[in-house]
């Protein structure tokens, strides 16, 4: 029914910059909430950002500065756009959302299938 596709990783190094896209497609009637977040390897996956429907956001302090988070709601697409980048920024990063389709008045939250990050030299 909702397919959430994340795109945009890669291997950069210390310093650069990527930007990192979250499309959401299917039978979309609403999308609230939207969040991205990271796992390293070996680690637990952690939350990275927040960004509602009308815009307002979130950040995780350590990436506060270097990511900003954003999305087009005309689109059903979310952003989350990485300067400064850091090894420890290393990672899958996944795509969360809160939906509601148009099969169902209760939303539901859903996942897209992660896009690698690598920082390194």
């Amino acid at each position: 029914q909702v397919q959430l596709v994340e795109s945009g990783g890669g291997l950069v190094q210390p310093g650069g910059s990527l930007r990192l896209s979250c499309a959401a497609s299917g039978s979309i009637f609403s999308i609230n909430t939207m969040n991205w977040y990271r796992q390293a390897p070996g680690k637990q996956r952690e939350w990275v950002a927040t960004i509602s429907s009308s815009g307002s956001s979130n950040i995780e302090d350590s990436v506060k500065g270097r990511f900003t988070i954003s999305r087009d709601n005309a689109k059903n697409t979310m952003y989350l756009q990485m300067n400064s980048l850091k090894p420890e920024d290393t990672g899958a990063y996944y795509c969360h959302a809160v939906i509601r389709t148009t099969q169902s008045k209760v939303p539901e939250a859903y996942w897209g299938q992660g896009t690698q990050v690598t920082v390194s030299s």
